[in-house]
C-alpha cells in the first residue's frame, strides 16, 4: 500500500493523476471503481471527491482493494482481522447466531460469507467465541478455525470484558461488587439462587462503577469477573436497579427502544502468539442523551 499525504485542495481524480505518472484519466477511473483508494481510511469511488490539506490518500493493492470491498458490504463494523481471528462491534437487533430459519440476519452468516469470499478454494469458517444478546450491542472476537476457538476459550479466564450499563435510577453505592450463584429455569430464565449454591448453579461475580448519573438513571462501567449467561442483567436487577430496556428482568422504561448494554472493551492473550491484544468501542451515541416524555431529554453528568 502507498499513501500520500495532500499539500493542498484538489479533486481526488485531478490530485491523482498529478501523483501517478504513466496512468491515464480513465486507468484512475477505474482504479476508483474498483475500490483501491482510501481517502482518511475510507474507500472513495468518487473521482470528484473533494480533498483538503493534510488528507491522506491509500493507494490499494488488488487483493488489498479487495478486501476492501468485501469489507464495506459489511453492515457493521470489523475491528481487527488476522489470519487467525475477528473481532467485530455488533449493532444492537443482530443475532450472534440463529435458526436455520433467521441464519442469513446474524453475525456468523455474515462473516461466514465475508471469510468464504477472500478464502482462494471458498471454504472459510468462523467460530463462535462467546456471545452477546441480540438487543445489546459491542465487541465480539470470532475464530477462524476450530483449534483457535478451543485456545481462545481454554483461556477465557484470562480475558478481560468491560461494559457500559444504563440502569433504572441510581445505585446507593457509587461503586461495589455483585456475587452470587446463578441458575438458569426450564423456561431459560437465569436468576440467583438463594440462599447457598447448589449443583445446578454457577459462581457469579460483577464489578461496578456508577461512571455518570441524571438522577432518574445511571451509566455504570461494568467488569465480568466471571462470564455467566445474563449475569450483568441478573446482577442488576438484584441490585434494585435493571437495566434500562430488560423488561425480562424488571425494568420498566425503554428510552433508547433497546437493551441499554455494550461491551465496550475486550482484552485476550492472542491464541497464536500468546501475546496481549485490546479492542475499545466507543460509547453508543443513544447511550449520550436519553429522550423523556414531553420531547425533551436528559444528559448524563460526571
Amino acid at each position: 500500500m502507498q499513501t500520500l499525504r495532500v499539500a493542498g485542495p484538489d479533486f481526488l481524480l485531478n490530485y491523482l493523476f498529478k501523483n501517478l505518472p504513466g496512468l491515464k484519466k480513465t486507468k484512475i477511473r477505474q482504479v476508483l471503481k474498483y475500490g483501491s483508494v482510501r481517502v482518511n481510511g475510507r474507500v472513495v469511488t468518487s473521482h470528484r471527491h473533494a480533498l483538503e490539506a493534510g488528507d491522506l490518500v491509500d493507494l490499494l493493492s488488488e487483493k488489498e482493494a479487495f478486501t476492501a470491498r468485501l469489507r464495506a458490504r459489511l453492515d457493521f463494523p470489523l475491528v481487527y482481522e488476522d489470519e487467525a481471528i475477528l473481532v467485530v462491534d455488533k449493532p444492537p437487533g443482530l443475532l450472534t447466531m440463529g435458526t436455520d430459519r433467521r441464519r442469513e440476519q446474524t453475525l456468523y452468516f455474515k462473516l461466514t460469507d465475508y471469510v468464504r469470499a477472500k478464502s482462494p478454494d471458498g471454504r472459510g469458517r468462523v467460530f463462535i467465541v462467546h456471545r452477546l444478546d441480540r438487543e445489546s450491542s459491542g465487541l465480539l472476537v470470532f475464530a477462524k478455525s476450530e483449534k483457535t476457538k478451543r485456545a481462545l476459550q481454554e483461556n477465557w479466564d484470562r480475558a478481560v470484558k468491560k461494559y457500559y450499563a444504563i440502569t433504572e435510577g441510581v445505585p446507593a453505592k457509587k461503586e461495589g461488587v455483585i456475587e452470587s450463584h446463578l441458575v438458569e429455569d426450564a423456561f431459560k430464565r437465569v436468576y440467583s439462587s438463594a440462599p447457598k449454591r447448589s449443583r445446578r448453579s454457577k459462581h457469579a461475580v460483577t464489578r461496578y462503577r456508577v461512571f455518570r448519573q441524571n438522577g432518574r438513571y445511571a451509566l455504570l462501567d461494568v467488569t465480568l469477573e466471571t462470564g455467566r449467561k445474563n449475569q450483568i442483567r441478573v446482577h442488576l436487577s438484584d441490585l434494585g436497579h435493571p437495566i434500562a430496556g430488560d423488561a425480562k428482568y424488571g425494568a420498566r422504561t425503554d428510552p433508547i427502544g433497546r437493551l441499554a448494554l455494550h461491551a465496550y472493551y475486550l482484552s485476550f492473550p492472542h491464541p497464536s502468539t500468546g501475546g496481549p491484544k485490546a479492542f475499545h468501542s466507543r460509547l453508543p451515541k443513544d447511550f449520550e442523551t436519553l429522550p423523556r416524555e414531553g420531547g425533551q431529554s436528559i444528559s448524563f453528568t460526571y
